[in-house]
C-alpha cells in the first residue's frame, strides 16, 4: 500500500523532493502545496529577466501544476499556503490564499522546503520609497514593471552580495543608472580584499556608483540617506541585503532550530522530529572543514538535499558529506568563483594557514582569446591541505574552482595538486593549468622554497621607502612603475646583483610574479638572507588592481606612476 507524502514548498528543493519521490514509487500519493502562483522557478535566473537576456516572464517557469500532473503524477497546488503542523495527528492546516478557505491534509511523511525571506530592515522612512525584493517571479515582474514605467533617473540597490550584484548588471544592461550601497568594506564578502577590488574596479568600468563601508540609516520621498551624511535620490529602491532561513511554521511546530536560525537536520535531512524532513534555503548544513554549521543558500545543495530525502524515505542509504559552500557569480565582463573558505573565516577561527596569489593566462598565450586569471589558494599549514580558493577572470574561472572543491573533498593538499591531471590544448589551458601552477607555487611556500608578501602590505612599505625591485623589462617600467622603486630588469639582473643591499630587507615583482620568483631565487642562490628576500605576490597587475578603486573614490594620491592592467 503506497503512502502520503506532503511537500511545502514547490520552487528548487520541495520540487525536486517530490520528482525523485515519484520516480522511487508510483503507489505514494504526493502532494506539493507552495503559498505562490508558481512552482518550480528559475530562482536564480530572476535578475536576467530586467536585461531582456531572458525574454519573457514565461520562460522563468520550468514547469506547472498540469506539467507535474501529468508528468509526475504530482498534485501540485499553487496559492496554497500550509500555515500550521499538527505534528501529534500527522496533519497540516492549509490556507487557499485566494479564497481565505482552509482545510487540512493528513501525512506519512512530510517534508520542509519553505526556502528563505528577503531581508529588509524596518529602516525609518521605508514607507516613502518605492522597495523591491528579488525571490520570485512576482517580485522580479513588479520591479521591471515600476522601472519600465517610472524611467528613473536612478535606481539604487542595498547589498553587494549575489543579488545585489546581479540585478545591478542587468538593471545596467537594460540602461539605468544604478548605485550600490554595501555597508561592509567590499562587495561579495565570499572574496577576500584584493581579489574583490578587480571587481570593484569593473563595477566602475561598467558606470556604477559604488559605495562601500556606508550604510542606509533612513529614507525620505525618493531619497536614500547614508550614514555619513550623503543623499542618494532614487526613485526605485532593491534591497539585496540578503536573505534569512524562512523557519517560522517549523519554529510554531516545535521542531528544532539551529544555531544559525535556519531548521536544525541530522544526516539524513530528518528535522527533530522522525516524520519530517527539511530541505533548501530553510536549513543549515555542516561545513566539514570548519566542522560547524552555517547556513547556505545555494540551488546545487538545495538540490542534493532533496535527492537525499526522498532516497532516505524509501530506504536508501544517504551519504552526508558536508557542504563547503562552492559558488560564482558573473560581474559584467568578468567571472567570478570561490570554493570553501577565505582568509577573513581562518583568521576568526584562528587557524594557522598560507596562501598563494598568481595571475597565469587561462590559456595558452598565443590563443587570442587567452585571458589573465586571478587565482587564490588557501592551505593550512602544516600539513598543507587545501582549504580555499577564489578565481576571477573574463575567462573560465569555474572550472578551476571547481576542481579545488574536488580536492578539498578528498582531503588533499598543494603537493598532491600539483600532480592532478586535466585536459590541455591551446584554446583550454595550458599545459601547466592554473591549478597545478597554483599547487607548485604553494608547495614552494610550504616548504620554504622562498617567501611571498601580500600586495595590500605594498603601499605601506613603498610609502616607507622599503627597497622595492622590478624585474620587468624597460618597455614594462616606461609605461608603468611603482613610485620610488628601483628597475632592475630580470635580463640583467645577475650582472647587477651588486646593486641590491643584503642588510635590508627587498622586495621583488614583475608583471604578475613569475619572472620576480625567478629572480628572488637568484638572490637565494647566491648568498642572500632568506628572510630578507620577498616575492611580492601577483605583482604590479595585482598592485593596480588593488590599489586602483580605492584611489579613485578616495582621492588619495597613487603609490603607482600610472595604472597597467595589460
Amino acid at each position: 500500500m503506497g503512502k502520503k507524502y506532503l511537500v511545502i514548498g514547490g520552487v528548487a528543493g520541495g520540487a525536486s523532493t517530490a520528482a525523485r519521490l515519484r520516480r522511487l514509487s508510483e503507489e505514494d500519493e504526493i502532494i506539493m502545496f507552495e503559498k505562490g502562483p508558481d512552482v518550480s522557478f528559475s530562482n536564480c535566473g530572476l535578475p536576467y529577466y530586467l536585461s531582456g537576456t531572458v525574454k519573457k516572464v514565461e520562460d522563468l517557469l520550468l514547469m506547472t501544476p498540469e506539467k507535474f500532473k501529468g508528468q509526475y503524477n504530482i498534485d501540485a497546488r499553487v496559492n496554497n499556503e500550509v500555515v500550521a503542523i499538527n505534528r501529534e495527528k500527522k496533519k497540516v492546516e492549509v490556507k487557499n490564499v485566494l479564497t481565505g478557505k482552509t482545510y487540512q491534509e493528513s501525512y506519512d511523511k512530510l517534508i520542509l522546503s519553505p526556502g528563505a525571506k528577503a531581508i529588509v530592515p524596518p529602516i525609518p522612512g521605508i514607507d516613502k520609497v518605492n522597495v523591491f525584493t528579488v525571490r520570485n517571479v512576482q517580485d522580479i515582474t513588479r520591479l521591471k514593471d515600476a522601472v519600465e514605467n517610472l524611467k528613473p533617473k536612478r535606481i539604487t540597490v542595498i547589498g553587494g552580495g549575489f543579488i545585489g550584484i546581479e540585478v545591478t548588471e542587468n538593471l545596467v544592461e537594460a540602461g539605468y543608472p544604478v548605485t550600490v550601497v554595501e555597508a561592509m568594506p567590499q562587495i561579495l564578502g565570499q572574496f577576500d580584499d584584493e581579489m574583490v577590488q578587480v571587481l570593484h574596479k569593473e563595477l566602475l568600468d561598467n558606470n556604477v556608483e559604488l559605495i562601500v563601508s556606508d550604510k542606509v540609516v533612513s529614507f525620505d520621498k525618493d531619497t536614500v540617506i547614508l550614514e555619513s551624511g550623503k543623499k542618494l535620490p532614487s526613485e526605485i529602491i532593491v534591497m539585496g541585503i540578503g536573505v534569512t532561513p524562512d523557519s517560522k511554521l517549523a519554529k510554531e511546530a516545535g521542531l528544532k532550530i539551529g544555531k544559525t536560525g535556519g531548521i536544525w537536520v541530522d544526516q539524513n535531512y530528518l528535522t527533530s522530529d522522525p516524520d519530517i524532513y527539511a530541505v533548501g534555503d530553510a536549513i543549515e548544513v555542516y561545513n566539514p572543514i570548519i566542522r560547524d554549521y552555517v547556513h547556505l543558500a545555494l540551488a546545487g545543495p538545495a538540490q542534493r538535499e532533496a535527492r537525499s530525502v526522498a532516497d532516505h524515505i524509501n530506504n536508501i542509504p544517504v551519504h552526508y558529506p558536508g557542504f563547503i559552500g562552492s559558488s560564482v557569480v558573473k560581474v559584467f565582463g568578468y567571472n567570478a568563483a570561490s570554493t570553501g573558505l577565505n582568509e577573513r573565516m581562518l583568521q576568526k577561527m584562528d587557524i594557522d594557514y598560507d596562501y598563494v596569489m598568481i595571475i597565469p593566462k587561462d590559456k595558452v598565450g598565443l590563443m587570442p582569446d587567452s585571458e589573465e586569471l586571478y587565482f587564490k589558494l588557501l592551505f593550512e599549514k602544516p600539513t598543507g591541505r587545501i582549504i580555499g580558493a577564489q578565481a576571477i577572470g573574463r575567462g573560465i574561472v569555474d572550472k578551476r574552482v571547481d576542481v579545488i572543491a574536488t580536492v578539498i573533498a578528498a582531503k588533499g593538499t598543494v603537493d598532491q595538486l600539483r600532480n592532478v591531471e586535466l585536459c590541455y590544448a591551446p584554446p583550454f589551458g595550458t599545459a601547466k593549468d592554473v591549478v597545478n601552477f597554483a599547487g607548485y607555487v604553494a608547495s614552494n611556500i610550504l616548504h620554504k622554497t622562498f617567501q611571498h608578501i601580500p600586495i595590500y602590505k605594498i603601499r605601506e612599505l613603498s610609502e616607507q621607502g622599503a627597497f622595492i625591485i622590478d624585474v620587468r623589462e624597460k618597455d614594462e617600467w616606461d609605461v608603468a612603475h611603482i613610485v620610488n622603486a628601483k628597475h632592475i630588469p630580470l635580463s640583467e639582473f645577475r650582472k647587477r646583483m651588486d646593486e641590491i643591499p643584503k642588510d635590508q630587507p627587498v622586495y621583488l615583482h614583475c608583471h604578475s610574479g613569475q619572472r620576480s620568483y625567478n629572480a628572488c631565487l637568484a638572490l637565494l642562490h647566491s648568498g642572500y638572507d632568506f628572510e630578507k628576500v620577498h616575492n611580492i605576490s601577483g605583482g604590479f597587475l595585482a598592485l593596480c588592481s588593488y590599489e586602483y578603486f580605492r584611489d579613485k573614490t578616495t582621492g588619495r594620491k597613487p603609490i603607482v606612476t600610472e595604472y597597467d592592467f595589460t
